[in-house]
């Protein structure tokens, strides 16, 4: 999901004429002398209000890593946006954070005071799992779990297969639509054990040459893993969503609000509602690329023209 100063169109489900409600009028030529009085500005929101709800595609629950190679593309903005419009989408959710020592979608979440039990404390016999399970208040269908508090280390036999186990272990009980896992930067251990239980693969990355090719770097690892459902734009890869430039970015995350949930919604909530829509759906759009043309050359350049 490439970060972009160009806003994505909104999907044709949330601007289709039949979604939308319709006043009739028994009297023609009244509703056309009325018409500039009656007619109000339509808000995007009130397109989201009255689309229909997605299908859910694929075998549940499913197990989506977001990861990217390089860090501060936006790995945790986008699992924190993604996994709230699922739950406003009314999908089951669990969202885990699988970056060690280094945690922040609880931030994001706004969830930072209520984190009591992580998984680890779990896996050692000091809470149950679903202790460690932090359920949103504002969306009851919605949990997040930290793998470890700040600034601790992870035991030694903790790994892929302690991750799987965990994830299994939420397939049985909670039996959710959707597992997000929060993959931590880089390509060493942290992220061979924050793919290990997904089936599907979100890749981010801003348009940059470096992020580009840590991002083709990563897929190489996914494909090697047998994930072979990836999502990204350029490389060959289906596109998810593209989102812009938008200065509500740092003050959501400064408040712990996601973007999703902002009133009026950003364009850059709004790309992220279109991302989950595709996400549930399984589907992708395309992308256009709008390449620059060179600047003319004048005449007497030498004379500063």
């Amino acid at each position: 999901m490439a970060s972009s100063a160009m806003a994505s169109s909104p999907p044709h489900l949330l601007s289709s004429p039949s979604l939308l409600p319709h006043r009739h009028h028994r009297h023609h030529r009244h509703h056309r002398h009325h018409r500039h009085r009656q007619s109000k500005p339509f808000s995007a929101s009130a397109e989201l209000q009255w689309s229909r709800k997605p299908q859910l595609s694929g075998a549940t629950p499913r197990v989506c890593v977001i990861t990217s190679g390089k860090g501060g593309v936006g790995k945790t903005t986008t699992t924190a946006n993604l996994a709230l419009a699922l739950a406003r989408l009314s999908f089951s959710v669990v969202a885990i954070d699988a970056d060690v020592g280094l945690r922040n979608l609880d931030l994001l979440l706004g969830l930072e005071n209520r984190v009591n039990y992580t998984a680890v404390e779990a896996l050692n016999g000091d809470c149950r799992l679903d202790q460690a399970l932090v359920r949103d208040k504002r969306f009851p269908n919605f949990d997040l779990l930290c793998i470890s508090k700040p600034r601790s280390k992870l035991p030694l036999g903790f790994g892929a297969k302690t991750l799987t186990w965990v994830v299994d272990s939420l397939k049985t009980h909670r039996a959710p639509d959707f597992v997000l896992i929060d993959c931590p930067a880089g390509i060493d251990a942290g992220f061979v054990t924050a793919i290990a239980p997904a089936n599907e693969a979100l890749v981010v990355a801003t348009p940059d040459i470096t992020s580009l090719r840590d991002a083709d770097r990563v897929t190489g690892l996914l494909e090697c893993d047998g994930i072979k459902d990836i999502k990204m734009e350029m490389l060959g890869l289906p596109l998810l969503g593209v989102i812009p430039e938008d200065a509500e970015v740092i003050k959501s995350t400064n408040r712990g609000t996601p973007l999703v949930l902002g009133r009026p919604p950003s364009m850059a909530g709004l790309a992220f509602e279109q991302a989950a829509w595709r996400l549930v759906e399984q589907d992708a759009m395309t992308a256009v690329m709008v390449e620059e043309r060179p600047p003319k050359r004048r005449w007497f350049s030498f004379f500063g023209g």
